[in-house]
């Protein structure tokens, strides 16, 4: 996947100029050389979302603590990264074979099914989205899985797999307490998501259940699984040295092969040397992990959304609230008059209204061009904006996208550095990763920074870890049957 270039950071290019209307220069990252001016006022207010190495290493250690505390059995209960045993413990090797279906959960307002066929380091894939109307999401959890049932049996008629039994790897991308390859019990709906009687319960006996209620398909769920663990998954069919799955879209989570002597909260079969391990971070700094760094926008936007005081590091980096953050921002900003003559609007104050894909649309135009920006801020219902309201506005974007990537190589180099395997490629996904013009070479900077000297890495982006992730769940499942 090509990527722009990198450019220079807001934190590395703050540069002192002559002062120009009370401004100082800056050259936003892109492709221009010109010399664009942003707001000292802007800067000075933006400072602490500016995250030094110091602080990052302060991150990294402290996600070390808690994956610690994740592991034993002693602290489990009580860390705030649960690092949940997986049940998977082997990888692909290209030997799987067959035809395999996958459900791919993932939040929002659809879920896939798939139907995929395995050859030799080849596969084909059929698929189709399907819709969740907003009251299945918010209603019974037995709603909800009629509807994928449903769905599910829908899908295997049209393609002519009516009377086939079949196996299934199950992408459920919420918190989960794994049981089993095949029984996972829901810690805490995300996402939007808020299902009743589903927390505490079994998910797959709760599929198979409306599957029975159906009566007319046969289907073998043969592993259940996250969307971090399917990227992994994912990545390791093509590359033997993937040992990390990183998710960096609506939700934000890793995972990776733990040693199995280490993971205390397994009692099964200690044969296999390697256990994957769900970390679920994004409840790191539930515990005041991050007190320290976060910011009063960060704080506003936990208070309005649906799980206040959950989820917090998720929350700072997540495609579901870096629009908010800036939104923040930008209200706070405009009632201060450093933006728009401190006229607001409707829109502007009208929460979860800035989507965070506009964050990526600003940052990806050339150095002095606002078209995009201008798009969005008309969206907003503020045309009365300014070239240098957009020049600001760009900043924003900029420091709260970078201070997310930098968060997330924070903690994708605590992973490097904990496994201590001399090169590994970390597979990552996510429609944060995947759009952001610069996400990915802020990744790769800092998490160059934040490794230990003698490791290597490379970033490999995900080819639908979710869903052929969770197909290679079942197909190594059944090879090692």
């Amino acid at each position: 996947m090509t990527r722009p270039s990198l450019g220079r950071l807001p934190a590395t290019l703050l540069r002192t100029a002559p002062s120009v209307h009370n401004c100082h220069c800056k050259r936003l990252p892109g492709h221009d050389v010109r010399r664009i001016w942003f707001s000292t006022q802007i800067r000075e207010q933006c400072k602490d979302l500016i995250l030094s190495d110091e602080t990052l290493h302060q991150v990294r250690d402290k996600m070390l603590d808690a994956i610690k505390l994740g592991l034993a059995k002693s602290t489990n209960k009580d860390a705030s990264v649960k690092c949940f045993t997986t049940f998977v413990q082997d990888l692909p090797n290209g030997k799987e074979r067959g035809k395999f279906l996958a459900l791919d959960l993932g939040g929002g307002t659809n879920f896939r099914v798939l139907v995929i066929y395995l050859d030799e380091n080849h596969f084909d894939m059929q698929s189709k989205i399907y819709a969740v109307p907003e009251n299945i999401m918010t209603g019974s959890g037995a709603q909800l899985f009629d509807h994928i049932a449903e769905c599910l049996a829908n899908f295997m008629s049209e393609n002519d797999m009516y009377n086939e039994k079949l196996p299934l790897g199950f992408t459920f991308s919420f918190p989960l307490q794994q049981v089993g390859l095949t029984k996972g019990i829901l810690k805490t709906w995300t996402k939007g998501f808020s299902c009743s009687g589903v927390v505490g319960q079994d998910v797959v006996r709760m599929l198979e259940d409306a599957i029975r209620r159906r009566g007319d398909i046969e289907i073998e769920v043969c592993g259940i699984l996250n969307d971090t663990t399917g990227t992994l998954m994912s990545c390791a069919w093509k590359n033997r040295n993937c040992h990390v799955g990183v998710i960096v879209g609506t939700g934000c989570n890793a995972c990776y092969t733990e040693r199995v002597e280490n993971v205390e909260m397994f009692d099964g079969d200690r044969s296999k040397p390697l256990m994957i391990i769900n970390l679920e971070w994004a409840a790191f700094g539930d515990h005041g992990e991050l007190d320290f760094i976060m910011t009063e926008y960060d704080k506003e936007v936990d208070r309005n959304s649906i799980n206040p005081g959950k989820q917090v590091f998720e929350k700072m980096i997540s495609g579901m609230y870096m629009g908010e953050i800036v939104r923040q921002i930008l209200i706070k900003f405009t009632k201060e008059k450093l933006l728009f003559d401190g006229k607001g609007s409707a829109p502007l104050s009208t929460i979860w209204r800035f989507k965070s894909k506009y964050v990526s649309e600003i940052e990806s135009e050339k150095a002095g061009i606002h078209t995009a920006c201008r798009t969005v801020l008309k969206k907003l219902e503020l045309d009365h904006a300014t070239e240098q309201d957009c020049i600001n506005v760009r900043y924003v974007c900029e420091c709260v996208s970078r201070r997310a990537a930098y968060l997330v190589s924070a903690g994708t180099a605590t992973l490097i550095n904990k496994m201590r395997i001399p090169s590994v490629t970390v597979g990552v996904d996510g429609s944060v990763y995947r759009f952001h013009p610069f996400f990915h070479d802020l990744m790769m900077e800092k998490i160059a920074q934040l490794i230990d000297k003698d490791l290597k890495f490379d970033l490999m982006l995900s080819e639908d870890g979710s869903g052929r992730g969770a197909a290679l769940v079942a197909a190594v499942a059944c090879r090692s049957r």
